[in-house]
């Protein structure tokens, strides 16, 4: 028979008497209630374990089959001294992608001293990986050919950025972009705030040129009843016939040099001809006079500038219909400063010589701002 049990704490039982409850529970078909009712024969009623609490004991030893509480580890003595500042050290080694929060759990040190002991004693900061567009192979190699061909003209004439006029387009919705995870709304209690995004938000496809002495746009693609539609290869002759062509007045044909990249729209053969008539060999594009090399949007100030550009000013005061957000477009580029595009402009003669440090690679000077 077992004993009658000494009057204790709910939450405060000997091994003795989880062992009772254990023992209880699986002779009365592992009932939690039917062992509730059981121990009323060995605790007076207000001292009972609750159900709650026999469901903790049973659990943990399901789980862990003992009958001893879990043993909370102790942490070091949250201080910098030599040894605490080598065992921080060996872990960064070890890993430098973990985080503050894991690395305090594995050095048993608090996260304070953490922070302490990385900026302080070994002089570390945080920096965030940059994402860039992949290379191929065979990229580089055309990266090198086309940085070899600018830089032997900006030899012969310093000023040679000044006459390339660099074009692109890029696609704005209207929703903008929201960033959820910087979004926060300080409140007592929970606003319950939601953003609706469209699964097909409106957009419009934007066409810029961009040189040094100015910018040649904004051109919205339009169909002929005037709604708005993404570039193909028939959309792109007529906007360089009926828009570009026409708004060169301040530009010399016979010495700019027209920029494109390798977009199936741009490189059909009756473009390239179209393009011809009116730059001759002066043109920059895939397998043109001078190609191209893809996947380098780094080195057009159009995908360096401007649309990231656009995008962080566009949105300011978030335009409610895609009129709204095409005007806003229109008015952002017509007051950026011809001195902003000079240098905008000739970035690009920093932009050629990083890749030519960097044989047809990414740029580190340009992405991490060295």
């Amino acid at each position: 028979m077992i004993n009658t049990f000494l009057q204790l704490s709910m939450t405060n039982f000997t091994l003795q008497q989880r062992f009772q409850i254990i023992q209880i529970y699986f002779e009365n078909g592992s009932s939690i209630r039917a062992t509730y009712r059981r121990l009323r024969d060995f605790y007076e009623a207000r001292n009972r374990p609750s159900e709650q609490a026999i469901r903790r004991i049973v659990d943990r030893f399901r789980s862990t089959f003992s009958l001893h509480d879990a043993i909370t580890p102790t942490r070091q003595r949250n201080a910098r001294n030599e040894d605490n500042i080598a065992a921080v050290s060996k872990s960064v080694t070890a890993d430098p992608n973990a985080s503050i929060r894991r690395r305090s759990q594995e050095t048993g040190l608090s996260q304070s001293t953490l922070w302490n002991i990385l900026h302080k004693d070994l002089d570390m900061y945080p920096y965030k990986i940059q994402l860039v567009q992949e290379l191929q192979p065979q990229d580089h190699g055309f990266r090198r050919s086309f940085v070899d061909w600018a830089l032997e003209n900006l030899a012969a004439d310093p000023y040679f950025y000044r006459k390339i006029v660099f074009s692109d387009e890029a696609h704005f919705s209207l929703n903008g972009f929201v960033n959820k995870q910087n979004c926060r709304i300080w409140s007592e209690t929970n606003p319950k705030a939601f953003f609706e995004t469209s699964m097909y938000p409106e957009k419009c496809t934007v066409w810029c040129a961009l040189h040094a002495g100015g910018i040649i746009g904004p051109y919205f693609f339009k169909n002929d009843v005037g709604a708005r539609v993404t570039v193909n290869g028939d959309r792109y002759r007529t906007m360089l016939k009926q828009f570009l062509f026409k708004n060169m007045e301040h530009i010399n044909p016979e010495e700019i040099w027209f920029q494109q990249d390798g977009a199936t729209c741009h490189t059909a053969a009756v473009t390239i001809e179209l393009l011809k008539s009116k730059f001759g060999q002066k043109l920059i594009t895939k397998n043109g006079p001078v190609n191209w090399p893809a996947r380098s949007c780094d080195l057009t100030p159009l995908d360096y500038f401007l649309w990231g550009y656009l995008k962080s000013q566009v949105y300011a005061d978030k335009p409610a219909t895609i009129n709204a957000l095409e005007s806003n477009i229109s008015r952002v580029i017509l007051d950026i400063q011809p001195a902003v595009l000079e240098n905008v402009a000739k970035e690009f003669v920093r932009r050629m010589q990083n890749v030519k440090k960097s044989r047809g690679g990414h740029m580190p000077e340009i992405i991490f701002k060295c």
